[in-house]
């Protein structure tokens, strides 16, 4: 059994086999792909959130990181120690950042087979036997969108909310180091940039699937962001 199989019977059929479920009772494939969407990021919630702490955690550590640079400036040793020990002292994990995205890539690898299979008209392959398999599954979404072709307006809408979502996790201070900001800022447009490209070379269906998970994690960040000045405003009051 290769490697290619297994991933077909872990990710790809089961994602499969959902969408053309959903479509058997909701004959548009955009929808469709919204509910996956949706359904995606609750399963996947936990982590995320996860990972959105982790973020923040990091941006306020910022100005510590700074002047632990220049304290062991020359000596990697001691500076990765102290890192270490500050990462301990505020319980943060540098790394757990990292999870949510190594979680994602796989299902976007999927979901792009799922919607090449499903949206090129040919017969469906994977389904299991209690799934009713359609004839074929119209592409098009709300009677003029084309799912199964590059999408123009679709990868720029894509890009442009990869832009906002990565710009509220910056810090809004100005104590980070030169190099910091320059990586910070590169982060912010790259990431859009790249986005828009992949847009425009997959089927429409995925950066469909693109906007509503980045959508989803827009309003999560922002959930978090309310969270967090609740809680400051609590300790305020408190203090007073």
């Amino acid at each position: 059994m290769n490697i290619g199989h297994i991933f077909n019977v872990i990710l790809v059929y089961p994602l499969l086999n959902l969408l053309v479920f959903f479509y058997h009772y909701i004959p548009d494939i955009g929808v469709v792909i919204i509910l996956i969407t949706v359904l995606v990021r609750l399963i996947l919630l936990p982590s995320f959130h996860k990972q959105l702490k982790s973020q923040k955690a990091m941006t306020k550590l910022q100005p510590k990181l700074a002047a632990l640079k220049v304290k062991y400036k020359g000596d990697k040793e001691q500076e990765a120690k102290a890192l270490m020990e500050l990462y301990k002292e505020h319980k943060v994990n540098p790394l757990s950042s990292c999870l949510p995205l190594l979680i994602q890539l796989p299902i976007l690898i999927a979901l792009y087979q799922v919607f090449i299979r499903s949206l090129n008209g040919k017969e469906l392959e994977g389904i299991y036997h209690f799934i009713q398999a359609p004839a074929s599954i119209n592409p098009v979404f709300l009677h003029f969108l084309n799912l199964s072709h590059t999408n123009y307006a679709l990868a720029i809408a894509a890009g442009v909310l990869q832009y906002f979502q990565t710009k509220m996790m910056l810090p809004k201070n100005a104590t980070q180091d030169a190099t910091t900001k320059i990586m910070t800022y590169q982060t912010l447009y790259f990431l859009p940039v790249v986005t828009i490209l992949l847009g425009l070379r997959f089927p429409a269906g995925l950066t469909l699937y693109w906007v509503i998970t980045t959508l989803f994690g827009i309003a999560q960040q922002y959930y978090l962001l309310r969270e967090e000045e609740e809680v400051i405003e609590e300790v305020i009051d408190a203090s007073k």
